[in-house]
């Protein structure tokens, strides 16, 4: 668990990411690399939030945002929701196809929110085909790419897990290598009732339901560790269903979590959370990706909420899921 935080990441030199393309394609020197990388091994916590505790029930919002093409009108879509506590995934950091932006900075200075943002990938190239139209440079500013927690209160123990995983964008992302490897981004969050750990994570897709739940439990086996006595809530794209034909009841994460003392929240049961979007425009992509896992926590109304601007518009693959926590179990 990675606990040290900066007000800025550290950007790592081209000259460094560039060493990483050439070098062997292994997780021992994989990892060699991503411990040389400062920002790989920090967070980053900034934003304004108010002091204070949250207050029941209070809205979550959690939404792979698809690299976050766009910052302001993916945050006033955020704040329509009246969320208290954000939960984003796929936010780019200094990427050419994102206009070199810092998207999540963006998006929590509109919200008004604190954040903590942790990188997920150094990405080594501009990303796939559909991405490259949308970029004005031929190089990556710092090519951060990662999840976010976002809060309207400050955040209390930040922290980033590394899941468990087999490297596989680095040993064989073909036209998307990267550096690095599946994560969870949280926080202890403060309520007028008590404290309860958020987290926001994305697990892997280019792979099978067995490697998730491995994802799913190596995480809840750290959270039990570092936080023993506090309710959790985790938020994000679970990948549920992806390369296995798109049958999310047939991952075997639901089923180990469940008997953690989780529950699943994902909105209603048959309707699905991906669409086409400027980047992914395959016409038959409906999946249902996207879940919290709560415990300790009594959800009410869960929701899914059309990633679509005022024009119609699609802001990202994944639509929105929302929930509402009403108390403490």
């Amino acid at each position: 668990m990675i606990e040290e935080t900066v007000s800025t990441l550290a950007i790592p030199s081209q000259q460094s990411r560039d060493d990483v393309l050439r070098m062997e394609h292994s997780i021992a020197a994989h990892d060699a690399a991503m411990a040389g990388i400062e920002a790989m091994n920090r967070i980053e916590i900034s934003g304004a939030a108010l002091d204070g505790r949250l207050a029941f029930p209070f809205s979550v919002a959690a939404w792979n945002l698809e690299r976050c093409l766009f910052p302001q009108e993916s945050a006033e879509q955020l704040g329509a929701t009246g969320a208290s506590l954000v939960m984003l995934s796929e936010m780019d950091n200094g990427m050419a196809r994102t206009g070199q932006c810092h998207t999540t900075a963006e998006v929590a200075a509109t919200l008004g929110m604190q954040y903590a943002y942790g990188v997920e990938f150094v990405e080594l190239d501009l990303g796939a085909d559909s991405e490259r139209e949308f970029c004005q440079d031929d190089f990556n500013e710092k090519g951060f790419h990662g999840n976010a927690l976002l809060t309207s209160i400050q955040l209390r123990r930040p922290f980033m897990i590394r899941l468990w995983g087999e490297r596989l964008w680095y040993m064989d992302g073909g036209e998307q290598p990267r550096l690095g490897e599946r994560m969870a981004v949280g926080a202890v969050i403060e309520t007028e009732a008590g404290l309860f750990v958020a987290v926001s994570t994305h697990l892997e897709s280019a792979t099978t339901a067995a490697y998730r739940e491995r994802q799913v439990k190596d995480l809840i086996d750290q959270l039990d560790a570092a936080f023993p006595a506090l309710p959790v809530l985790i938020g994000g794209d679970l990948n549920t269903g992806n390369h296995i034909g798109g049958d999310f009841e047939a991952e075997g994460l639901f089923a180990m979590s469940a008997a953690r003392g989780f529950s699943r929240h994902g909105g209603p049961i048959d309707q699905m959370t991906t669409r086409r979007s400027l980047i992914t425009r395959w016409p038959k992509r409906a999946m249902k990706l996207d879940w919290f896992l709560a415990r300790g926590l009594r959800i009410g109304e869960s929701r899914i909420i059309p990633s679509l601007d005022a024009s119609g518009r699609p802001l990202s693959d994944h639509d929105l899921i929302t929930c509402v926590v009403e108390g403490f179990e």
